[in-house]
């Protein structure tokens, strides 16, 4: 028996040299053993024998057929493969018949393979865990079924080159930095943060597109088999979304109304003033002195640097984001990082001049947790976003917007004091304080986290057109 150790699971360039001595040697498929790594040790088994005069032949559709299937995790897949390059030899056309049982296998393991591939493709979730040299950095742990890691990583590299990532399966890791591709072992899903920042966004970017009145249980199981959920923070809602979609769906013909508008007006929850506090600023500057000199804020997991609001004091617009990131942290100023620079572009669409513009948040630091030298977003809390509510309402009197846009749910918590669900009140003008017009969006940063560009795209437009929307409602 002729035993052939390949250093891997994936070493197909060591199968392709072992196949091709013993095609040039004529052996027998039957005589030869395929193993992984170090199984052949102590036993290594007879000699390759000297080659023949004859060169082997495999056509290009063949050596594609096996390459991919060779991924597959069936042990038996070298010694299939050998087998039937073996028989090409003599049936050069043994690709082109179907029936043939050693083919019918063969393109079952590369139909698998794809499939693996396509569900790694669509199922990676990736979630922030920092930012470094001004380029932001996300982790994903993905359990394939089959060798696939290093034959996606081009993918990734190809999807996601302008931020750092790593993506973590049992069985190798895959990094890109911006410069490098680099292979690495496999490790555990415990190696890997299971919430961040924007899983919140995340999950409401999945709710505001599940439509109920196109749901299809099967097709969507179907797409999304349910081994994937474990790993999938949308999953968790699918059972909610799944039950409510026939009352979602009666709701939806109940409310539409004739011409498919709606500008419900909304009652804001009263804020509390400090007890040291008093209001009637007559601009943002002492406004913002009095927050700085404020010794009561919540510090626990802030930073000390105040990053005040940005723009005119007569603003017509005002946009209330959720906080300061480390980038803005670092400069003092709102959104200067990569949400910050996404905003810029989607202004720059709705043709809105973000220099006549108020830019704000509604928490004023940064509120983070350490993990070596980087410092990572960490939500702010309810109690958080109570503390800070007074101080942006006073800078909504100072500044006395009449459009305001709320840039995800900690925007719409600061500024109406209640939990509103942003897919059913996005895109809607809303009657907020005295005459001024509240618009509810999402916040830019839940764009970047969007795993694929089709989808990216689609968010940026409906980011526009919201933006659009708000402009609108300034009086000419």
């Amino acid at each position: 028996m002729i035993r052939i150790a390949l250093a891997s699971q994936t070493d197909i360039a060591g199968w392709r040299e072992a196949a091709r001595k013993l095609l040039l040697a004529g052996v027998i498929p039957a005589r030869v053993e395929f193993n992984i790594g170090t199984e052949t040790l102590f036993d290594e088994g007879d000699p390759i024998p000297p080659p023949g005069d004859r060169k082997p032949v495999i056509s290009k559709e063949l050596l594609g057929d096996i390459q991919t299937a060779l991924l597959h995790s069936d042990p038996e897949r070298f010694a299939l493969a050998y087998r039937i390059v073996f028989r090409a030899q003599t049936q050069p056309k043994i690709h082109q018949n179907p029936a043939d049982p050693d083919m019918y296998t063969l393109r079952a393991l590369a139909k698998s393979v794809r499939r693996d591939i396509h569900k790694m493709h669509a199922f990676v979730r990736f979630r922030k865990v920092g930012e470094e040299n001004g380029r932001e950095s996300f982790v994903s742990w993905f359990e394939p079924e089959h060798h696939i890691t290093e034959a996606v990583a081009k993918f990734f590299q190809n999807r996601f080159t302008g931020m750092n990532w790593l993506i973590v399966t049992p069985e190798a890791s895959i990094a890109w930095d911006g410069k490098k591709l680099e292979v690495g072992p496999g490790g555990q899903k415990s190696d890997v943060p299971q919430e961040d920042a924007v899983e919140s966004e995340w999950k409401t970017y999945y709710a505001s597109i599940f439509n109920p009145a196109r749901l299809k249980t099967k097709a969507m199981m179907a797409e999304m088999p349910a081994k994937y959920w474990k790993n999938l923070p949308e999953a968790a809602l699918i059972p909610g979304l799944t039950r409510e979609a026939e009352a979602r769906m009666n709701a939806m013909i109940d409310n539409a109304s004739p011409d498919g508008e709606n500008a419900p007006a909304i009652a804001v929850k009263e804020t509390q003033a400090p007890a040291h506090a008093s209001g009637g600023f007559d601009g943002l500057k002492p406004l913002y002195d009095a927050l700085r000199a404020a010794n009561d804020w919540p510090r626990e997991d802030f930073s000390d640097r105040l990053v005040p609001g940005e723009g005119p004091k007569d603003a017509r617009m005002m946009f209330v984001g959720e906080q300061p990131g480390d980038q803005e942290d670092q400069a003092g100023r709102p959104f200067v990082g990569p949400a910050g620079q996404l905003l810029d572009r989607a202004f720059a669409a709705a043709q809105i001049d973000r220099g006549e513009a108020y830019v704000t948040n509604a928490v004023k630091r940064f509120k983070f947790v350490q993990r070596g030298k980087r410092r990572i977003h960490s939500k702010p809390s309810n109690d958080d976003i109570e503390y800070y509510r007074w101080w942006l309402e006073q800078e909504r009197q100072v500044v006395e917007p009449q459009v305001i846009v709320a840039l995800g749910a900690t925007a719409v918590r600061a500024l109406t004091g209640k939990t509103l669900t942003i897919s059913r009140n996005r895109s809607q003008l809303i009657d907020y304080i005295g005459s001024s017009k509240l618009l509810i969006t999402v916040h830019p940063s839940y764009l970047l986290r969007l795993p694929d560009g089709a989808g990216q795209k689609v968010e940026f437009e409906k980011l526009v057109r919201d933006l659009s929307l708000a402009k609108s409602a300034l009086p000419a």
